[in-house]
């Protein structure tokens, strides 16, 4: 697939852009500009990859604003190696961000057009998640777990329970919470029953549904 220098030029200056905007962890302003955002978006919008937005990939989903992606990849804490299950796969762009940081991806996605979809996509592609399943996201993937990390990519009202259960003690989840706007929050897991739970500031997510295979 093509990568041309324009674009590689552009991921730089959005590079530069995060960097601005607070991103620090240099391994995750790295992968971003390893992976090519322009693979993951629909063919009319691909000449506006590099700007720091939010796109419509169908079925009343987004591709995550990059700022977003990286916010979050950087709040997971995770190192090369981790185990980690990505709640909506959508486009694929966050499971091959997470893939070049080295982790072992297990990705679920509940839109069945945008399952198939990138499911194509990653035959194309050097990154390969572990797994990418078809189903409900708020119920986790328990037959692979326990997790080092989990990241939630859609706003969610409350905590699906279910996914702090399938987190390794030590292990962080990353989740939007609440109803027309999100607080991300990060719950870490110090024990079999007990989970230290952070509030990073607000954003808008596109709602996380349950249910619905």
């Amino acid at each position: 697939m093509n990568d041309n220098n324009i674009n590689k030029g552009l991921r730089k200056q959005l590079v530069s852009l995060l960097k601005n905007k607070g991103i620090i962890d240099i391994d995750v302003l790295n992968a971003l500009d390893n992976v090519p955002r322009q693979w993951f978006m629909e063919s009319g919008l691909t000449s506006h990859a590099y700007e720091d937005k939010a796109f419509p990939i169908g079925e009343g989903q987004t591709i995550s604003q990059p700022y977003t992606v990286a916010y979050q990849s950087q709040l997971l804490k995770v190192k090369s190696g981790d185990k980690v299950l990505e709640i909506g796969t959508g486009s694929g762009y966050q499971t091959c961000v997470l893939i070049e940081l080295g982790c072992k991806v297990f990705t679920i996605e509940r839109q069945r057009l945008l399952f198939k979809r990138a499911e194509l996509l990653f035959k194309k592609l050097k990154w390969k998640p572990k797994k990418i399943i078809f189903g409900d996201g708020t119920k986790g993937l328990k037959n692979n777990s326990p997790y080092d990390a989990i990241i939630v990519t859609a706003g969610t009202p409350e905590l699906p329970t279910d996914l702090l259960s399938q987190l390794k003690i030590g292990g962080r989840l990353v989740i939007p919470i609440g109803k027309n706007e999100q607080i991300m929050t990060r719950y870490i897991r110090v024990s079999k029953n007990e989970f230290n739970k952070e509030t990073f500031g607000s954003f808008r997510f596109v709602p996380l549904l349950k249910d619905k295979v």
